[in-house]
């Protein structure tokens, strides 16, 4: 648990220390479904970039054992708007 470093000529100390991490974020979603898009609506604001919202909804809309999902061609995020607009590679 105890290391030395040594940067720039000088040695330096450290031990390693556990840390918590936050809690992720929980929130609904309200969808409407096409053949293949869908529009995502009430996205809330979180304090998180943008294109790593875009990113969760990619995952979360791409996992297929919730009963949908597959493949995404594209994820259109307008964060101002708190919409997206899912696309997938194949109708279903």
């Amino acid at each position: 648990s105890k290391h030395s470093v040594n940067l720039d000529n000088r040695t330096a100390n450290v031990a390693v220390r556990p840390f918590e991490l936050e809690m992720g974020f929980q929130f609904e979603l309200h969808v409407t479904v096409s053949g293949k898009k869908i529009n995502v609506s009430e996205i809330p604001e979180l304090p998180i970039p943008r294109d790593w919202m875009r990113d969760k909804l990619e995952l979360n809309f791409y996992k297929t054992e919730q009963g949908g999902g597959g493949e995404i061609e594209n994820v259109t995020y307008s964060k101002e708007s708190g919409t997206a607009v899912i696309t997938f590679l194949k109708p279903g």
